[in-house]
């Protein structure tokens, strides 16, 4: 009887995590070995402000979830302690928060990740981590746009004087 019910207990566990990562943009799973309860909290924290989600799960109920999504290829990350950061809305804001706290601490490791569907290595989530955020970018394009407009304004002055001395 009762192992019925964790059987179907566990089973809840696993369709709840793959309806959650259906619907991810982002799903990370790192190595969290070596962190304390209040450096587990602050990124909690941090994760929670951009809509994101930080979670400890078992590796075997990680599997299951991710086979449900029909994502491969993870199992072999799936080792050891693994804590999962699911994303619905941006994966960029998640991994830059996650590479932050694994810059400043050598045991906490990204293993790898799922961005809109496609599993990517680490590196390639790295890369992402370290790019400008939107806002940065969406500056740097109006920046060089004006730095443009203001030197053809600058040539037309200079032709329209020159016409005006002749």
């Amino acid at each position: 009887m009762a192992n019925e019910k964790i059987i179907k207990q566990k089973q809840e566990e696993v369709t709840k995590l793959a309806e959650k990562m259906k619907e991810a943009k982002l799903i990370l799973l790192t190595d969290y070995r070596g962190i304390n309860v209040s450096d587990v909290t602050n990124i909690r924290s941090k994760l929670r402000a951009i809509n994101a989600e930080y979670s400890v799960i078992k590796n075997n109920i990680t599997k299951r979830a991710l086979k449900e999504c029909k994502i491969e290829g993870l199992d072999e990350f799936l080792e050891g302690p693994t804590a999962v950061i699911i994303s619905k809305e941006d994966y960029l804001e998640a991994s830059k928060v996650i590479y932050s706290y694994s810059k400043d601490n050598e045991f906490y490791k990204i293993k790898a990740g799922v961005i809109d569907g496609k599993v990517v290595p680490a590196e390639e989530i790295i890369t992402l981590a370290k790019l400008p955020s939107r806002e940065v970018l969406l500056a740097k394009l109006a920046g060089s746009l004006l730095g443009n407009i203001t030197k053809l304004a600058i040539a037309l002055d200079q032709v329209k004087t020159k016409k005006e001395e002749a």
